[in-house]
């Protein structure tokens, strides 16, 4: 995993109110596409599988989470985890996240 990859990933996670590292073909990244979707969060999601980076991003997010798997997600610069963890806060409490952030 090179220097430049990690520093993508932070620039990512501290740039982006909700940042997902996802990959297209993956059915838990969907659905937390989904209901980021349905609650109209203007999320940044990058298609690992689709980048020539993909995995040196993916090992990158890995050395900063402990976390290897996706999808992986961000509100607020603040690692929220995989899709079963986003499920588990439920949509209201997703959106109060995502407006904290947006007024931090």
């Amino acid at each position: 995993m090179s220097k430049q990859s990690v520093e993508k990933i932070q620039n990512l996670i501290k740039s982006k109110q909700v940042f997902v590292a996802s990959k297209s073909y993956c059915p838990y990244c969907k659905a937390s596409k989904q209901l980021l979707d349905e609650i109209n969060a203007d999320a940044y999601v990058i298609e690992l599988d689709q980048v020539s980076d993909g995995g040196d991003l993916q090992d990158a997010l890995a050395s900063i989470t402990g976390q290897r798997t996706v999808p992986n997600i961000f509100i607020g610069g603040k690692h929220i985890g995989g899709n079963s963890d986003l499920q588990a806060l439920g949509k209201k409490a997703i959106t109060e996240k995502i407006k904290a952030a947006a007024s931090a």
